[in-house]
Order: C-alpha cells, then sequence, then structure tokens
C-alpha cells in the first residue's frame, strides 16, 4: 500500500483537522516522503530512539506514534531532535502521529480503550477542549468499589500500579476518562456529576481538589493508559492487509 493512501486513511478516520487548533502536536505526517510503498507497520506509544531502532529492527516502514517528535514547530534540527529523526531517514522508516485525535475518538482512541476494558456502558463523549473531546464517560452496569476498578486498571499493559484517591462513594457508578495527564478536567467531572475520574497522571492540586468535590481519582499511568489508540490503529492496518507489529516499551511513568 502507498504511504500517502494510509496517511489519508489514518487521517480521516481520526478526524485529524478537527483537532488543528487546539493540539500542540503536529498530527499526521511528521517524517517521510511524499510517497513510498509500505509493507509493515510497527505501533508504539512514543516516539523514541528505543521504539524507532524496535521499528528498524523489524523491518518496518512505517512507525506510528502517539506522542510524536513536533510539539509546536521545530526550529533546529540538531541534539535530541537529531538523533530521533536522522535513524528515522537513514533508515527510511517514515513517522505519522495521531496525539489528541487518538485520545479522543469514541471507538478507536485510548479513551474508548480504557471505557471498554474497565466495562463502561452507555459511554458518551467527555473531557472538553474547546469544540471536541479528548474522553469519555460511562456507567457501570453493576456499581464498583474502588479495589475492584484499581484492579482492572492494574491489568493495563505497562502498568506500574495505580494510585487511588479514594474520596467518591464507596459504589462507583459512573466514570469520566481522560487518559494521560488528565486532571484538569476534574471539574468537568464534578459538573457532569460522576462519581469518579480515571486519568494517567496527577498534579498536587487534584488531591484536595477531589476530596472536597468527594470524587474518587484514578492515576493508571501516562504510558498504560495509551497504548489503547495505537493497538486499535494495529487493527485497522491489519485489516488493510498490512504486516503489522506492536512496539511495547513502558515507561512505568
Amino acid at each position: 500500500m502507498q504511504l500517502s493512501d494510509i496517511v489519508a486513511r489514518l487521517d480521516e478516520t481520526l478526524a485529524t483537522d478537527d483537532f488543528a487548533d487546539v493540539d500542540a502536536s503536529a498530527n499526521g505526517l511528521q517524517v517521510g516522503p511524499d510517497e513510498k510503498s509500505v509493507e509493515k507497520v510497527a505501533f508504539a506509544v512514543d516516539a523514541a530512539e528505543a521504539t524507532i531502532d524496535a521499528a528498524l529492527d523489524a523491518d518496518a516502514d512505517l512507525l506510528v506514534v502517539h506522542h510524536g517528535l513536533v510539539w509546536g514547530g521545530l526550529d533546529r534540527l540538531t541534539g535530541r531532535d537529531f538523533d530521533r529523526v536522522e535513524p528515522l531517514i537513514r533508515g527510511d522508516l517514515a513517522l505519522y502521529v495521531s496525539h489528541l485525535p487518538l485520545d479522543g475518538h469514541q471507538e478507536l482512541g485510548n479513551a474508548a480503550g480504557v471505557a471498554d476494558h474497565l466495562g463502561l456502558a452507555d459511554t458518551e463523549p467527555f473531557g472538553s477542549l474547546g469544540p471536541i473531546h479528548i474522553g469519555q464517560t460511562g456507567t457501570f452496569e453493576s456499581p464498583q468499589t474502588a479495589d475492584e476498578i484499581r484492579a482492572a486498571l492494574d491489568d493495563f499493559d505497562g502498568s506500574a500500579g495505580t494510585t487511588v484517591l479514594d474520596f467518591g462513594p464507596d459504589e462507583i457508578s459512573s466514570v469520566g476518562v481522560v487518559t494521560g495527564s488528565g486532571v484538569d478536567w476534574l471539574d468537568e467531572a464534578i459538573d457532569r456529576g460522576v462519581d469518579a475520574l480515571v486519568t494517567g497522571e496527577g498534579k498536587q492540586k487534584v488531591y484536595h481538589e477531589a476530596r472536597e468535590a468527594g470524587v474518587s481519582v484514578f492515576l493508571a499511568g501516562h504510558y498504560a493508559t495509551e497504548t489503547f489508540g495505537v493497538r486499535s490503529l494495529r487493527g485497522l492496518a491489519d485489516e488493510w492487509g498490512l504486516e503489522t507489529e506492536y512496539v511495547s516499551h513502558p515507561t512505568g511513568l
């Protein structure tokens, strides 16, 4: 399959253009020629030397990641930036990136994957960012305890253990999910009346805010909560007849 065809399909599926004004990431094709033949695609959460090397070792033609290399512009190609881009060019490995579009996609995205793993029903968009959403909310068919939710989150790929701020009700019925660094959406969780917020990493202030609001917060790890989207995209590439490989490189964070 041609690279341009893959990029067009991914951009259309993920509605990449809708996020252009709200995402610092340069989503879409970040490194690569206008056209090349692609037979094998590698998928990873992060574009870093370790994952790029693994994709090259796998003889991939394209690496698809959630966290790319360009955030708000690239002024100079030196230092760390050069060390990451140079092997891509030398190895003829293209790089496609989907940050917020892959967080918020209501079927393929990271939040949707977390919600599905937890068994949430009646899911709806959550985590508003201007006109778009980067998360999902839903309800349990049977209320869950904090320990039951923690156990499910600890089962994530790359999990280093979930921190729980257990300030909500003993039985949790509704959950808002914004993966990665999503505690800034606690106020929306409060306004929506959900019992708990699931995200990746926290900030100091969230402890008191959650305690005062009576909402539980689950910090399941930035990496661990953001493995779902790229694995969903791998499934799409499999359906398109491409050879694929998933590169797991947990950060523990």
